[in-house]
């Protein structure tokens, strides 16, 4: 299947490791073309060359948070590629935690990474973008159920679902799609140490795959394809959509 990307131009933040990463990777695979932020010039630079290197790909060093990353990264889109057809929004996971040990400065801190910085960049994005054009979340199953320890991620990320939500209204008229990825139990680093802040990894990974219906963590390779394809335009009638890549662990309709 054709999912039409060739030449293409989107923008994925924390594209330099874990689910951002994979799905930069999937979209080149299919002819896109990406500037994908880290947090360091070493993390940014290794990324944009394991992408395809100039004329492929760009690694810009940018935080969701920094107010002026909306500028730089946009900026880096029309100065390497000329055009830009999205943006795909990934933010590494919040510290993990319960309310009563969480202090003012983590969430602070929590809310202009995950939810100020990609309510801005959506902004912006949003004024740069024509028809067919695409603004996509990566979210988490805290979506939909609060995960226990993580008192962040259930209080923001459930918050930046329901802002998408609004901005596919918003944007609809225009031609532009707003999307949610919510994933479950991927196998990427962050997984990895929510599972060892347990105490008892193996433990902790046990009972969550005996809660998935496919009875194993899911790959990156497989969210990422599952975000290219939501961020195609082979997936040109689909907005305002949380799509769950998670083996089946959400059973609501």
């Amino acid at each position: 299947m054709d999912l039409g990307l060739k030449d293409r131009v989107y923008i994925v933040t924390g594209g330099t490791r874990g689910l951002g990463r994979a799905a930069a990777r999937e979209l080149v695979a299919d002819g896109a073309r990406v500037v994908v932020s880290g947090r360091s010039e070493k993390s940014a630079a290794a990324a944009g060359a394991e992408l395809g290197g100039p004329g492929q790909a760009v690694g810009v060093v940018a935080d969701n948070a920094d107010p002026a990353a909306p500028d730089r990264l946009i900026g880096a889109a029309r100065d390497a590629f000329k055009r830009l057809d999205g943006v795909l929004i990934s933010v590494g996971g919040p510290p993990a935690g319960t309310s009563d040990i969480i202090d003012d400065d983590q969430w602070r801190a929590a809310f202009e990474s995950v939810f100020l910085g990609a309510v801005r960049l959506s902004r912006a994005v949003a004024a740069e973008l024509g028809g067919g054009g695409v603004i996509g979340f990566v979210l988490s199953s805290s979506v939909y159920e609060p995960i226990p320890g993580l008192a962040l991620s259930n209080a923001f990320r459930p918050g930046l679902a329901g802002y998408a939500k609004s901005l596919a209204d918003e944007l609809g008229p225009r031609g532009i799609r707003v999307v949610g990825l919510v994933p479950a139990h991927i196998e990427t680093d962050r997984v990895r140490e929510l599972d060892a802040h347990t105490g008892h990894a193996d433990a902790a990974r046990a009972r969550a795959t005996a809660g998935v219906p496919l009875r194993r963590y899911g790959t990156p390779e497989e969210f990422g394809r599952g975000a290219a394809f939501v961020l195609s335009p082979a997936a040109s009638y689909l907005t305002g959509v949380m799509l769950s890549i998670d083996g089946g662990v959400r059973r609501g309709f």
